[in-house]
């Protein structure tokens, strides 16, 4: 039996892809152990991972609650910032396991930075794993990484090339931790980490599809892509009866959620309470934190901490959340139009690609406004391009290969 570690970073939208691995390589026959954030012991533990926690929840709380995690440049230096403090106590949780039992394998997010550590250091194997295309820097089909400035994506690729050989928020941020960790453990540090520690040269696994992101010349050359993972942990929790006798009680509501690790919503749902208002729509708010809701809301809307969405979304008549790679693909899954309010991250390259699908458009945070989001909601429900657009999507995800080959492809890398 192999030892396979897991190296998610981030909030549940980046860790429940790697319980779906998990959870296929356990089928396999593998030892698999996570290491990344304390909350997450309990599902991963349930889906039968090995775990070993880090940090604190407070530690995670304080990087949700600071405001500048939802500003589009400050977000990414504030991750890249977290990541590269986070890189030397993952390494070295990865060297205690391997006192153990050696790990043949690490899986790592772009952010874990501690597996190429150990990679570098301890010489196991190290597989990227990206969750969306907005991390791929293509000069070919660039990501959208502003929602204000798309024009980038639409110039020259020699000014595309000028633009990103410039100063990035990974070597800013992230590179002064790193050079640190390399000179305790003694090896040599990257030049550069956009340019050299972005993608393993052992591999790049990328968990979305090619008619949601088509293969680009300039794309890591030892890649394997696969599809949408879709984990949402539906196999442990169901929805409450709360809920089903909600959705039994009336027409398909409107489901809007913020992102789960979203704790400065208020704006967003007093505009969606005033938007279902003005049309008359039920709706179900999801967020782990309620005291973002307005107070008193109406019987016509119903919030919950959390729903499975492969559950919860073919009952759904519409969509609207923040863009999260993960969201949006049981959005997918579930046949229903979409709106998001893409503030950060990948977010604005997600909206960019679902408005290409025609299954859906986005509003920025600016633009979320209650006027715009119920005439956004009508236009979902009555244009006929939409609908077709949103049934096509759902057949490709109907028609999602086996994820046998992404495990013997995983295999094949082991040592």
């Amino acid at each position: 039996m192999s030892h396979i570690v897991l190296l998610p970073l981030g909030s549940a939208g980046d860790v429940f892809p790697f319980i779906w691995l998990g959870r296929k390589l356990i089928a396999r026959g593998h030892r698999v152990t996570m290491i990344t954030a304390c909350l997450f012991e309990e599902p991963a533990r349930k889906a039968g991972l090995d775990f070993v926690p880090l940090g604190t929840k407070e530690e995670f709380e304080s990087l949700q609650h600071d405001a500048r995690i939802w500003k589009p440049f400050q977000a990414t230096q504030l991750v890249f910032d977290y990541a590269g403090r986070s890189a030397m106590r993952t390494f070295e949780a990865i060297a205690k396991l391997s006192v153990e039992e050696r790990p043949c394998l690490l899986l790592g997010s772009l952010l874990a930075f501690g597996g190429r550590l150990a990679r570098e250091k301890l010489g196991i194997p190290l597989i990227t794993v990206h969750l969306q295309p907005s991390v791929l820097i293509s000069l070919h089909e660039t990501p959208i990484l502003f929602s204000e400035a798309p024009w980038i994506s639409r110039l020259p690729r020699w000014i595309k090339k000028i633009i990103f050989s410039g100063p990035n928020p990974a070597d800013q941020k992230a590179k002064p931790w790193l050079k640190k960790a390399c000179g305790e453990i003694g090896v040599p540090p990257p030049r550069s980490v956009f340019r050299q520690w972005f993608h393993s040269p052992d591999g790049t696994l990328l968990l979305f599809p090619d008619w949601f992101a088509a293969p680009q010349p300039d794309w890591p050359a030892a890649h394997h892509q696969h599809t949408f993972p879709l984990e949402d942990l539906a196999t442990e929790q169901s929805l409450s009866p709360e809920l089903e006798q909600f959705l039994r009680a009336g027409e398909k509501p409107i489901i809007f959620t913020p992102g789960s690790a979203n704790v400065q919503a208020h704006t967003f749902f007093r505009s969606a309470l005033a938007a279902v208002e003005q049309t008359g729509r039920r709706a179900v708010f999801v967020s782990r934190d309620l005291s973002q809701l307005p107070p008193h809301l109406p019987s016509s809307v119903l919030a919950v901490e959390y729903a499975p969405f492969s559950a919860l979304l073919p009952h759904a008549s519409a969509f609207v959340h923040h863009g999260g790679i993960g969201t949006l693909s049981q959005g997918f899954a579930a046949s229903v139009p979409q709106l998001l309010m893409p503030m950060a991250h990948d977010q604005p390259d997600n909206e960019h690609r679902l408005r290409r699908l025609g299954a859906g458009f986005g509003l920025t945070p600016k633009k979320f406004t209650p006027e715009r989001v119920a005439e956004a909601l009508r236009k979902l429900s009555t244009d006929p391009s939409i609908a077709v657009a949103v049934q096509k999507c759902a057949q490709h995800i109907a028609s999602r290969p086996s994820s046998d080959s992404v495990i013997s492809w995983l295999e094949s890398k082991m040592r």
